[in-house]
């Protein structure tokens, strides 16, 4: 997956900012049921907020995140408080809900 340019994250924290956390992070950490519920989310939404309920230090929310990212094979958009935003374009371009911006 290519990298996000800034214009582009920048327009997809607009459109996630209406959007409600769709996959909560508590005590447990990554778990595969958890990785497993933002793969189905991803590729059902393709934009989605993930909220940490019970990490408060900033830097493990980050590591945690960039963790995610890498293990569902997505962007992290980025991280405004306790919540994440990812997002993965829809590989069939049919279903495609999101276009993102090109300059």
């Amino acid at each position: 997956m290519q990298e996000l340019k800034g214009y582009q994250k920048k327009f997809l924290k607009a459109l996630a900012h209406r959007l409600k956390p769709v996959v909560f992070i508590g005590q447990k950490g990554l778990t595969a049921s958890l990785i497993e519920a933002i793969h189905e989310a991803l590729g059902a939404h393709e934009l989605i907020k993930v909220k940490f309920v019970e990490f408060k230090d900033r830097q493990q929310k980050r590591s945690t995140a960039e963790a995610v990212a890498a293990e569902v094979d997505c962007q992290l958009v980025g991280m405004i408080g306790h919540t994440a935003i990812f997002y993965r374009q829809q590989t069939d371009p049919e279903k495609r809900k999101i276009q993102l911006p090109q300059r």
